[in-house]
């Protein structure tokens, strides 16, 4: 296996981001790496579909790497993603006896993770979490960084807590069971990093063009430097600000619209990339409505979305709706909405200014 792997540097809790194919395999022998011993209590949490292509492969690793494991099977959907469901984790935790020593696995998307992450958190006040995402949002996104939660009726992901992994194992080749559309979806978060830092790699989106839109044609050497390049920046902006005091805001691009369209829309009728891509596209004309980027930028950041295949016409939304949403948002300080906007491509930044007229023009242009 040719596994490369990237650090986040945190000063308390670092940690490695391991990414290569078959890496999954080497799953129990990472674990015990990390100084976990033979007999160690595991918890596999994940969903049934993940299960079925790949339950068997982690847990027999686990297994034979002398840990003592047992997998939990959970519904996962943005509308499972609620106290009650992680409520059926921490069931599992004592029914099993897990102790401080012990650590739970997320073996799956962003909503499988975020939910075991949490239970981690709040188990006998915190025990240990690994991350194996099996999504492409999840790989770039979602499983590092530390960030766990459910979601609230008012909110998405109100509830929660920073808890960091001690490992995130990527392997792209548990990509080839992701439906289309989930896949689609992580390429929205892929091209967030591009739009607020990493103007090279938005070039190599754009220059794909339609293979973004599906695994099949996406080249397998571009699909690695996808997972590298995404993984270092993130480890980056979170080894930085760990828990979100000002930098690590930045990664928030595309989501504080994004959120409400999930919220308003109902969890699942939008997937959380569609939903992001949505809110990068608001953003976007946010950012032109004020001045702070021009129409060429707004239109490469439109034409890589919708290369990517991602929906790009803003829902039906009361626009007094939608302004009350905002208010509900985690990131609003002093009753101000904080919108990340780019301010050309490579560059954001985050502004408490934004005027409701200027929210209602914005969407309006993105109907």
């Amino acid at each position: 296996m040719d596994l490369q792997t990237i650090r986040v540097e945190l000063q308390a809790s670092p940690y490695p981001v391991i990414i290569g194919s078959a890496a999954l395999l080497s799953l129990g022998d990472q674990i015990r790496g990390l100084g976990f011993k033979a007999g160690t209590k595991v918890l596999l949490v994940t969903n049934a579909v993940v299960e079925a292509h790949y339950g068997a492969t982690a847990l027999q690793s686990l297994s034979e790497a002398g840990l003592d494991a047992s997998t939990l099977v959970i519904e996962a959907g943005e509308d499972q993603k609620t106290p009650a469901t992680v409520g059926l984790i921490h069931n599992a935790a004592f029914a099993r006896r897990l102790e401080r020593g012990s650590l739970i696995v997320a073996l799956g998307g962003g909503v499988v993770g975020d939910m075991a992450g949490f239970a981690a958190a709040t188990w006998l006040r915190g025990i240990a979490v690994v991350q194996v995402p099996t999504t492409l949002l999840a790989m770039v996104d979602a499983a590092i960084g530390g960030k766990t939660g459910v979601n609230h009726p008012g909110g998405k992901n109100l509830i929660g807590a920073f808890h960091q992994p001690r490992l995130v194992l990527i392997d792209p080749s548990s990509l080839a069971t992701l439906p289309e559309r989930e896949f689609r979806a992580g390429m929205a978060e892929v091209i967030k990093y591009g739009v607020i830092g990493d103007p090279e790699l938005l070039a190599d989106l754009e220059a794909c063009g339609a293979q973004l839109a599906s695994l099949t044609s996406l080249p397998a050497e571009l699909l690695q430097r996808i997972l590298v390049k995404s993984a270092a920046a993130k480890a980056k902006v979170v080894a930085a600000d760990e828990h979100e005091g000002g930098l690590r805001a930045i990664l928030n691009y595309g989501h504080t619209l994004g959120h409400v369209v999930e919220t308003l829309c109902g969890y699942g009728t939008y997937l959380h990339g569609e939903a992001v891509g949505l809110g990068m596209l608001a953003a976007g004309e946010i950012s032109l409505a004020m001045g702070l980027w021009s129409t060429s930028d707004q239109a490469r950041q439109r034409a890589v979305i919708a290369a990517a295949g991602l929906p790009l016409a803003w829902p039906a939304l009361d626009t007094n709706t939608v302004l009350a949403c905002l208010q509900g948002d985690k990131k609003v300080r002093e009753g101000q909405v904080r919108f990340v906007l780019p301010t050309g491509i490579g560059r954001v930044e985050i502004r408490s200014d934004v005027s409701e007229a200027t929210i209602r023009s914005a969407l309006a242009s993105c109907a």
